[in-house]
């Protein structure tokens, strides 16, 4: 699955952010509550994105905190590739190409782990080791802040999210062939309910877990370490 879910992000890692917008109906506001729940009075706060990508969320993140030092976790070198352009040569953030399961383990603590639409690629088994993991690789009082995907509570809902999120893309401008290339995308998906998502992180141990915003499939969900 994983070697899967690589190959098709190294595919598509060029147009991704250009894309991203319009693949994602609820943009402003998804994101927007995710970079909100990143908050901390500390100057340089050490941060983890696990599936970090080209490193959108994690360019937010740093306008909001410049001088945090970021770990950027990513599977696809072609996607941490869009990453170093974007950074440049900032030398607070660094670049890791691996499974991020095997990097949380020995990892040091973090005052943030975040991750952004990469997590519902996991096996539900694996969500909730993940869960777990990040748990640990958090400093006490650190925060686990999740963007992703939800899956409905029934068959039907999940229908429904599917045909509204086609609608969307539809008329969004996409070309066919992206198109094409995010509905392949989403075929090895592995959503998983909001409720089992927010009590797994309960299990792994985090105070405060919660879904702190919902659109269709798409929530935002965090998760405090005492």
């Amino acid at each position: 699955m994983q070697k899967d879910v690589k190959t098709l992000f190294d595919a598509v890692a060029r147009d991704y952010d250009r894309q991203r917008r319009q693949l994602i109906p609820c943009f402003d506001d998804f994101y927007g509550m995710a970079l909100a729940l990143v908050e901390t009075k500390a100057r340089s706060p050490l941060i983890l994105d696990l599936g970090a990508g080209t490193g959108l969320f994690s360019g937010m993140v740093l306008q909001k905190h410049p001088d945090a030092r970021l770990t950027l976790v990513d599977l696809s070198e072609k996607m941490l590739e869009g990453a170093r352009e974007r950074f440049g040569g900032n030398p607070n953030v660094r670049y890791v190409v691996a499974d991020y399961m095997h990097f949380l383990t020995g990892a040091e603590s973090y005052d943030f782990i975040v991750s952004s639409l990469s997590i519902h690629h996991l096996p539900h088994p694996a969500k909730r080791e993940l869960f777990a993991a990040v748990h640990r690789a958090l400093a006490p009082g650190g925060a686990f802040v999740n963007a992703d995907q939800v899956a409905g509570n029934t068959p039907a809902a999940d229908a429904y999210y599917r045909r509204r999120w086609l609608e969307a893309i539809g008329s969004s401008g996409l070309s066919q062939s992206a198109i094409d290339a995010s509905i392949e995308r989403r075929s090895v998906d592995i959503n998983a309910k909001l409720g089992d998502q927010v009590a797994w992180m309960e299990q792994a141990g985090f105070a405060d877990a919660d879904c702190m915003y919902k659109y269709l499939d798409f929530g935002v969900f965090y998760g405090r370490k005492e």
